[in-house]
């Protein structure tokens, strides 16, 4: 039998006509591998395992969070954390993260299909976002590998500034996407936006 194919909660959105001078770069990130991970940061065990699967230090530091090209693993929480893995890992890094890790004292769970990212990105990003979060994101405040858990026009969102571009990473419950991805391109008309396609 097939696999059931996945499909974006902004797959049916038109494209936006590009602004010549763009102060907003958007785009939906493709579909990745997610899973919300708990543990004891304080275990040898948990944190080698965790590396050896993403490699990737766990970040123990609130609101941090730690990268390679593949992985991303985004503090939650004291104990929990979000791992995002290319989307080809599918639910193969659930897998192998309860095969590494054990079911005794860790909670592994796919939320891949319950996400969605969305991109923001260029000159004007912190602008279209303070619009609608009251996070204090200035670079000396909110830098690269920052990330936070807040609300981004009234929709509950995990936010995480990728690069020094700036580069946000915005994760939203996908029945929560098309809004928010409409309220972004509403919210960055004077600033114009560009939506770059996959």
């Amino acid at each position: 039998m097939a696999e059931p194919r996945r499909l974006s909660s902004l797959a049916d959105e038109p494209a936006h006509v590009a602004a010549v001078e763009a102060g907003i770069v958007m785009r939906q990130a493709p579909l990745h591998a997610m899973v919300t991970l708990r543990g004891n940061a304080g275990d040898p065990v948990f944190l080698s395992g965790v590396r050896e699967i993403t490699g990737c230090d766990i970040p123990t530091d609130p609101c941090r969070a730690a990268m390679t090209t593949d992985h991303a693993v985004l503090w939650m929480g004291p104990d929990e954390w979000l791992v995002v893995a290319p989307p080809e890992a599918g639910t193969d890094l659930r897998q192998r993260l309860r095969d590494r890790l054990g079911d005794d004292r860790t909670a592994v769970v796919d939320v891949g299909d319950a996400l969605a990212i969305i991109s923001v990105g260029g000159p004007r990003a912190r602008d279209l976002l303070a619009k609608g979060c009251t996070l204090d994101l200035h670079p000396r405040t909110f830098r690269p590998g920052h990330c936070a858990n807040t609300l981004l026009a009234k929709a509950q969102v995990t936010l995480h500034q990728v690069d020094a571009a700036p580069t946000f990473s915005v994760f939203v419950s996908r029945s929560f996407a098309v809004y928010l991805w409409r309220w972004m391109l509403d919210a960055g008309l004077e600033y114009g936006v560009q939506v770059l396609q996959d």
